[in-house]
């Protein structure tokens, strides 16, 4: 694997990507990003490591012009201007962040492996929360729920009837 550290471009693959999407003219960058993260997010058996490599790379791409994102680009990433991303890359960058982290990836079975693995994961799952954040838990209900029967009428119901 010709990496030198966790960033999304500090790799052989995802920075060729890059340097692919500076030769291309403005209006191809769009397509290649989507075709990538489609390759990646696809119902393929097992994600290949450059497929994977070139899919986080794509998708930090995406964060990076999400309102609540950050610059993704490394020495390594590209330098040329990127359009505006649809907003429906979003998802499928989430798509295909899943699959690199999934049990058929080969990237997460070599990046298992290394070292500071739990740093390339952490980078990863980082990635994935700007596009799709998780829901954050509940302290107190929103609503109270009722049951309703013809005989005994409303009854509030405790946390144990759900049980």
């Amino acid at each position: 694997m010709g990496t030198w550290d966790i960033g999304p471009f500090d790799n052989d693959t995802a920075a060729d990507f890059a340097g692919d999407l500076d030769e291309a003219a403005l209006e191809e960058r769009e397509a290649m990003i989507r075709g990538v993260l489609k390759r990646a997010a696809g119902p393929a058996g097992f994600l290949g490591i450059h497929d994977g490599e070139r899919a986080v790379g794509a998708a930090a791409l995406v964060v990076a012009q999400h309102s609540e994102g950050y610059p993704a680009c490394s020495n390594y990433g590209p330098s040329e201007p990127l359009p505006e991303l649809s907003a429906d890359l979003r998802m499928l960058a989430v798509d295909a962040l899943d699959q690199v982290v999934s049990n058929r990836s080969e990237l997460a079975e070599l990046w298992a492996e290394a070292a500071n693995w739990s740093q390339w994961r952490q980078d990863i799952t980082r990635l994935h929360n700007v596009l799709d954040p998780p829901i954050p838990p509940q302290e107190e209900a929103l609503f109270e729920i009722y049951s309703v029967t013809y005989s005994h009428g409303p009854q509030k119901l405790s946390q144990n009837d759900f049980s």
